[in-house]
């Protein structure tokens, strides 16, 4: 089973490629998907790896590094919560 992973405080320059190089020296990366805002697409600074095998491993190596002078927050990713409906006055 996958585990998924949240990656924060990213550096605003990290790609998918390079993420997913970093990940994949702990185990078998599923997919990459950095968060970018939906208006003016400029990433937001974190993002998610999915990982077959390894996830623990990489959590434990990757917490607390830096990247392009960036410590970064690596932890399992939390279900996301529901959401209020936004009201329009």
């Amino acid at each position: 089973m996958s585990k998924k992973i949240y990656v924060g405080n990213l550096p605003f320059s990290a790609t998918d490629d390079g993420v997913l190089q970093m990940f994949a020296e702990y185990g078998t990366v599923e997919s990459v998907s950095l968060i970018t805002d939906r208006d003016t697409g400029r990433p937001r600074g974190f993002g998610f790896v999915e990982m077959s095998d390894g996830a623990s491993e990489a959590i434990k190596a990757l917490n607390e590094t830096e990247m392009d002078g960036r410590n970064l927050n690596v932890n399992e990713a939390r279900p996301r919560e529901s959401r209020q409906p936004q009201r329009s006055w």
